[in-house]
């Protein structure tokens, strides 16, 4: 995911022990727990499956993050440069799978250990969103960031007129941090609206509710 000197809005140092964990933990990381489909890593071999799933506008077109312009040549350069950022702690990328094998939706992690903080991006297929998928799936992936990662905060961003993101974010609890302007991978910019959830906020109402 391409990095943001703007978030997180809020930055707690921590500790040289803590970050070091966070690190071994995202190196460490092979799946993204358990979400009800195959997860694994992106590898270079998926470039173009993951491509096509990407081309389509509707999956492509919000995300800002995406490499422009989208070839299989860039996407393969795009999970490369995941492999290097898993390896030095700060990112990943999974790949999720439905029953017959093709690509469903994916998971963009970008990490600041140094804040004990991350961020989480994506995108599911259109034919399976709705039906709560996309709800249960973000609520277990925050989940697993907190639980397995070992974070203190979770940041995440969308478009101004990203409403089903914006719901989502409301509904899992997050509090709105107001607005900073995203640069894509061509240079572009856009307006992102922020939010963020704590680690004890989470729990207060997940856990204990």
């Amino acid at each position: 995911m391409t990095a943001e000197q703007s978030i997180p809005i809020t930055r707690t140092p921590a500790t040289a022990e803590k970050a070091a964990a966070i690190r071994a933990a995202v190196a460490a990381a092979t799946t993204l727990g358990s979400s009800g489909e195959s997860s694994r890593l992106a590898t270079p071999e998926d470039a173009a499956a993951f491509h096509e799933f990407l081309s389509d506008p509707r999956i492509h077109a919000p995300i800002y993050t995406l490499p422009r312009p989208l070839t299989i040549a860039t996407v393969r350069a795009f999970i490369a440069d995941h492999q290097a950022q898993r390896e030095r702690g700060t990112g990943l990328l999974f790949l999720n799978f439905d029953e017959q094998g093709r690509i469903s939706g994916y998971s963009d992690l970008c990490l600041w250990p140094e804040w004990a903080a991350g961020e989480l991006g994506g995108a599911l297929h259109p034919d399976r969103q709705g039906q709560r998928r996309g709800t249960e799936g973000a609520r277990h992936s925050f989940a697993w960031m907190f639980d397995t990662l070992g974070l203190d905060l979770i940041c995440e961003t969308a478009a101004p007129d990203n409403h089903r993101t914006a719901q989502l974010l409301d509904h899992l609890g997050f509090r709105r941090m107001g607005e900073i302007v995203s640069q894509r991978a061509d240079g572009t910019t856009r307006p992102s609206l922020v939010w963020e959830i704590g680690r004890e906020e989470w729990e207060a109402k997940h856990l204990l509710s």
